[in-house]
């Protein structure tokens, strides 16, 4: 049976998406958890998110909207117990 296109790549150099749940382990031991190495990932995904939706020839608001999704999640997480403080606080 084989992997596909994937097949032949040694599990350290595959995409997290491409690893096999018996296979996580050892693709989690090829990572590079220094400071640098987090820092290398974080520019990686960066550049991936922006290259495949804001970088675009054709582009529509979809990578824009996340963004702005994400936020607004974000900000009503941080503020949840002063929202709900004060639900309580206005019928008491």
């Amino acid at each position: 049976m084989s992997d596909g296109m994937f097949g032949n790549l040694p599990v350290i150099e595959k995409r997290l998406m491409d690893v096999k749940l018996g296979e996580l382990g050892t693709w989690l031991g090829g990572r590079d958890f220094t400071p640098n190495g987090l820092l290398s990932a974080v520019r990686r995904g960066h550049d991936r998110y922006y290259n495949k939706y804001i970088n675009v020839k054709k582009g529509g608001i979809g990578g824009i909207a996340m963004v702005l999704v994400g936020y607004v999640a974000l900000s009503y997480l941080w503020e949840y117990d002063h929202i709900k403080h004060d639900r309580w606080r206005k019928y008491h």
